[in-house]
């Protein structure tokens, strides 16, 4: 896979989506597929989390964008710390689906990252899909159920476990690595205000500063999590596949995000 840019819509401004107190909000929609389509916009959203969003961001979310289902790929003690706000009494269904290393290892949030300065983001991630094969395969089906739309999938930044599962669901319909990676790397224009509204929440106090870290944002961690992928199962199609997905609910899921 290349590392040139390539000329994808993601300038368009209907692809960010902006809230008084959500920092990360863009639709999945408007990305190239190879031979030919885009992905398509009111489907899939990603973000940051949304514990804080106000009663004008909710209705945005439900009555505008026809928000039904959301994905939260926080670990279990986060959610428990943090909570949902008003999310949590908004009839909008709630899935759990923990992003982590490993099924057996602690569902502790500072496991995660042990040292929020020094992380080899690429290998992280790498290990995210690793121990997450049974909740992506999980996320997918919800995604490709017509009465769940629109889906909205969060982690904290909305950058690493969140960008983990968008670069699946967009390699396995066919966006190239580069406008996956492009993608991945809009959230620098937002990563300041993430970061210090999740400075200021007790899971996560003792962030480094932007550009550092666990807060760094570069195509290329995007890109090498993606040759990886290809190098060691096939891309991210094969990769359901064999974690239990069905071809049948691979071919919706193309159906579901890719318009001609």
């Amino acid at each position: 896979m290349t590392t040139e840019p390539v000329v994808t819509t993601d300038s368009m401004p209907t692809r960010w989506i902006d809230f008084a107190q959500i920092d990360n909000v863009r639709d999945l929609g408007g990305l190239p597929v190879t031979g030919g389509g885009t992905t398509r916009f009111g489907i899939v959203l990603r973000s940051s989390t949304l514990q804080q969003a106000t009663c004008d961001d909710l209705s945005h979310l439900v009555e505008k964008l026809g928000l039904r289902t959301v994905i939260d790929l926080r670990l279990p003690d986060e959610v428990e710390r943090e909570g949902y706000g008003l999310i949590a009494g908004s009839g909008l269904r709630i899935a759990n689906l923990p992003i982590r290393k490993s099924p057996q290892s602690s569902l502790a949030a500072r496991d995660l990252v042990p040292d929020k300065t020094r992380v080899d983001l690429t290998e992280l991630y790498g290990q995210l899909l690793g121990g997450s094969g049974e909740h992506i395969v999980e996320a997918v089906r919800l995604i490709i159920d017509p009465d769940r739309h629109s889906v909205l999938f969060h982690c904290a930044a909305g950058k690493d476990r969140t960008g983990v599962l968008a670069a699946v669901l967009l390699d396995a319909v066919g966006v190239p690595a580069e406008a996956i990676a492009h993608d991945y790397a809009l959230t620098n224009e937002r990563i300041q205000k993430v970061r210090d509204r999740l400075d200021a929440l007790p899971s996560y106090e003792g962030l480094p500063q932007t550009n550092t870290g666990i807060l760094a944002v570069s195509p290329e961690v995007m890109l090498g999590f993606l040759r990886n992928l290809h190098a060691e199962h096939g891309g991210a199609a094969n990769w359901l596949l064999a974690n239990g997905l069905s071809e049948s609910e691979l071919q919706r899921l193309r159906e579901v995000l890719v318009v001609a």
